[in-house]
């Protein structure tokens, strides 16, 4: 699917709420499983043209942050983003070994929205 050329960049980020009402993790720790992810995203795609545009102009980033089931879901999202080639990282919490949460790369919207539609805002 092409970007519209007024098409903004944006990045998801998913959240397990289950670190959060089942298991009871601290707030801080879940938001340090994003920055993680987050950062791990930059690092892998910094020469990536989106990834470029995106933090090109810090004061207007983007970003949406959702929240997901458990991990069972979380990974299934991965790999349907895998599997249409939408590039994103997927947290590993060690030594714990599950997947805490999952950022995409910097995309145009109309690209990647339609895999977020179903999921709600993380509160």
């Amino acid at each position: 699917m092409a970007a519209s050329g007024d098409d903004n960049v944006v990045q998801y980020i998913v959240v397990r709420k289950d670190l959060l009402k089942t298991l009871k993790w601290p707030l801080g720790a879940v938001i340090a499983q994003t920055c993680h992810a987050t950062t791990a995203v930059y690092h892998l795609y910094k020469d990536d043209p989106y990834t470029i545009k995106y933090t090109s102009d810090l004061d207007r980033m983007r970003k949406v942050v959702l929240e997901i089931e458990d991990e069972i879901a979380l990974r299934k999202l991965s790999e349907e983003l895998q599997n249409d080639k939408i590039d994103h990282r997927i947290w590993i919490e060690q030594p714990e070994n599950f997947a805490t949460c999952l950022a995409t790369k910097p995309y145009p919207k109309s690209i990647v929205q339609h895999f977020f539609k179903k999921l709600k805002l993380f509160k």
